[in-house]
């Protein structure tokens, strides 16, 4: 670690992390774990109120989740770039920025959509430009930040924002100043972005990171991914957000965190 570099901070991805027990007994959990914070991209079958007070008494914030995003049993991920659902996602602006602003949330992802067959890559494009500005300036005077996240098709088939430099070019051209990248690192290696050199080059405008192993989407040190170099420059741009853990344990959740015990030793 570097010299007055900021420890890191981890996040318990609660929608991956702890799926032994039911939804609220995870905030406990990830707090016996020692984590600092929990995300989760659709919390809202919970009322706010409740998640609040499961923050509050484990002593957690809630770092991020999305807006609604569809119906995943009918493949859908997001609207924010389909012009035919421009209504289903503007409509649920409000509303979730309200849900956020009553759990302490300051960061919202906001997911572009399945690009159907035959649509026009250039209509898409200038639908989601519009659509983020619309929601980065709404979410701005909620003090909430919208968080862009290129998702490889290894994970979703013909997501409309797949690599990285593709949610940059977006971040620039929309031009807010709460739009950050969410950098998953298991995103990145898997469409073949090195991530020491994306870290490095674009950390002014990545607002959050999440992580996990490549191949298999395991804990770190499970694959090929050297996080050891991946947290190194995290602390070299002095990266003050949280590192969401964002990966499905190779056996019980609280077995899986080895690798996190020795990076904060060797932080100490």
């Amino acid at each position: 670690m570097l010299l007055n570099s900021p420890p890191l901070k981890f996040s318990a991805h609660i929608g991956f992390l702890f799926n032994e027990m039911a939804f609220d007994d995870r905030f406990e959990a990830a707090h016996m774990a020692g984590f600092s914070a929990v995300e989760h991209p659709s919390p809202f079958r919970t009322p706010a109120s409740k998640v609040a007070k499961l923050l509050n008494e484990n002593g957690l914030v809630f770092v991020q989740t999305g807006f609604p995003a569809g119906d995943p049993a009918k493949g859908e991920k997001g609207f924010a770039a389909l012009r035919d659902r421009r209504d289903d996602f503007r409509g649920s602006i409000n509303k979730t920025l309200d849900y956020a602003g009553e759990i302490g949330c300051k960061m919202l992802h906001t997911m572009a959509g399945i690009v159907p067959s035959g649509a026009s890559h250039h209509v898409m494009w200038e639908d989601y430009i519009e659509n983020l500005g619309f929601v980065a300036d709404a979410a701005l005077s909620h003090g909430i930040d919208i968080i862009i996240e290129p998702i490889g098709p290894g994970t979703i088939a013909n997501y409309f924002i797949a690599q990285p430099t593709v949610a940059v070019d977006a971040l620039r051209t929309v031009n807010r100043p709460n739009v950050k990248i969410l950098f998953d690192v298991f995103h990145s290696v898997s469409v073949g972005t090195e991530p020491i050199s994306f870290i490095a080059e674009y950390s002014s405008e990545i607002g959050h990171v999440q992580i996990a192993d490549y191949p298999g989407r395991h804990e770190p040190g499970s694959a090929i991914v050297d996080f050891d170099k991946v947290f190194a420059a995290l602390n070299q741009c002095a990266y003050v957000g949280h590192v969401g853990c964002e990966y499905h344990p190779s056996g019980v959740t609280t077995d899986s965190f080895g690798w996190m015990e020795k990076w904060r030793s060797e932080q100490r």
